[in-house]
Order: structure tokens, then C-alpha cells, then sequence
């Protein structure tokens, strides 16, 4: 009796470990997208779209895991290395975190029911491979249903276009959201190369969208969905993710 309850218990600690540990983890998706439209100029994601949400979130304590739409080298945008950024130079100094873009796992290769979170980081190259992909609509209903954050900044609510939940509505239907607005597009002279503009199509999948003045910082959140503006909003988008996911 003795062996049997102390087995009982060991089996529990277990449990309860592996539970405390998925309760703290974040999941960020990369693009794996890395030319725009048929320019032939490189892009990918923006990275202080990464590294921004990244620290704010790991500096609050959560175990963040960082996955790309196709795995492997997770391209950057090159636009986005030149910027002097204390958070990017914190993130490239460390080789481990370093190796985690260079190496990354598939989006596919995820167990939703992991993660309490997920944080779709930014940069043009989103715009081509977040929307109507199967892995992006599965692994955001499904933290969604759970209970979970759905988060993303910039171009990264193009991973928010598709994603239906089980009642067949759209996730963004009748919320309010925020993402790259068409002014800001218009200003870096993009707008004719964007496969569609991210502001209207968010509008026509029924969201509320409100915008700040462009590049000016601003972060919705609206029934566990929480969009950034620009890349401005990217520290602001992880801590406001990491408070949802405290309370």
C-alpha cells in the first residue's frame, strides 16, 4: 500500500511539473518568407519584432520558443540590422538564442496545448506566408480555444486573416484590432508591392481597426487578441501579453 501511494504521489509531482512548465511557455512564429513580391529585394522579419516581444515576455519569467512557417534559417529582414537597438544586440550576442533562428523548428512541428501563447512577430515578409496557411489558422484556434493569448505586431496579423474557431466565425470577427496601417505602407513606398493591404483586410474580415499616427506606438487588446501597429509597439505588445497571461 505504502509502494502504491507513494507512486501515486511521484505521478502527480510529475503531472503537476509538466503543467506548471506548459503554463509558462510563449510560442513566436517567424516567416520564412524571404524576397518581396517579384523586386527581387530581400526581406523577412523585422527584427526587433522579435526581440522586443522576446525580453519583454522572458524577462517576466515565461519560457519563450521561437518557430518559423517552413523551419530553419529564419531570414531577416536586412533593413532591420542596421538599426543600433539595445534588445537586438542583447539577442545576437547570445549564441543560443542566435542558434535558435539559424536552426529553427516548423511551425507544423508544434503541440498547441504546450503553450499558453503565441506571438507572431512582424516584417513584410509575414505578408506572403502567414495568411490561409493551415499550420498558422490550426495552432492560433487552438491556443485561442484553450483559453490562450493570440497575439501579434505589425505585418504579423496577416496570421490573424483566416483563422476560424470551431463555431466557424472568424477569430477577429467583432473585435478590435491594430496592425501596419496603409498610411505607413504609403510612406515606405510599398503599397503597389503588398500582395493586399493588411488594414483593409482586416477591416473585411469584420475587425474593428484603429491605428495611432504612424510610427507612433500603440497596442490593442480585445478578448484575449492583441495586435501591435508598428514596429514601435513590439515591446509594448509582450508586455501586455505578459500581463494577460498574469492574471
Amino acid at each position: 500500500m505504502k509502494l502504491l501511494i507513494k507512486s501515486v504521489l511521484l505521478a502527480v509531482l510529475a503531472f503537476a511539473s509538466t503543467t506548471s512548465l506548459a503554463a509558462d511557455k510563449v510560442l513566436m512564429v517567424l516567416t520564412s518568407h524571404s524576397q518581396m513580391g517579384d523586386t527581387g529585394k530581400p526581406t523577412g522579419y523585422w527584427l526587433a519584432e522579435l526581440t522586443h516581444p522576446y525580453y519583454a515576455l522572458a524577462d517576466a519569467g515565461f519560457e519563450v520558443t521561437i518557430v518559423s512557417i517552413k523551419g530553419g534559417k529564419a531570414p531577416i529582414d536586412p533593413n532591420s540590422l542596421t538599426e543600433e537597438d539595445a534588445e537586438n544586440q542583447r539577442f545576437l550576442a547570445d549564441a543560443k538564442l542566435k542558434q535558435q533562428i539559424e536552426n529553427t523548428a516548423t511551425l507544423a512541428s508544434v503541440n498547441p496545448a504546450d503553450y499558453r501563447a503565441v506571438v507572431y512577430s512582424g516584417g513584410h515578409g509575414t505578408m506572403w506566408d502567414f495568411p490561409n496557411n493551415p499550420d498558422v489558422n490550426s495552432v492560433s484556434a487552438a491556443i485561442y480555444e484553450q483559453g490562450g493569448v493570440v497575439a501579434a505586431v505589425c505585418h504579423g496579423p496577416a496570421a490573424l486573416l483566416d483563422t476560424k474557431l470551431s463555431d466557424g466565425s472568424y477569430l477577429i470577427a467583432g473585435k478590435q484590432v491594430t496592425g501596419f496601417s496603409n498610411l505607413e505602407e504609403e510612406q515606405i513606398e510599398l503599397t503597389q508591392v503588398m500582395p493586399f493591404l493588411l488594414q483593409d483586410q482586416l477591416i473585411e474580415r469584420g475587425a474593428s481597426f484603429s491605428k495611432a499616427a504612424p510610427w507612433q506606438s500603440k497596442v490593442v487588446a480585445d478578448q484575449r487578441v492583441v495586435t501591435g501597429q508598428n514596429p514601435q509597439s513590439a515591446k509594448l505588445l509582450g508586455e501586455t501579453v505578459a500581463a494577460l497571461l498574469k492574471k
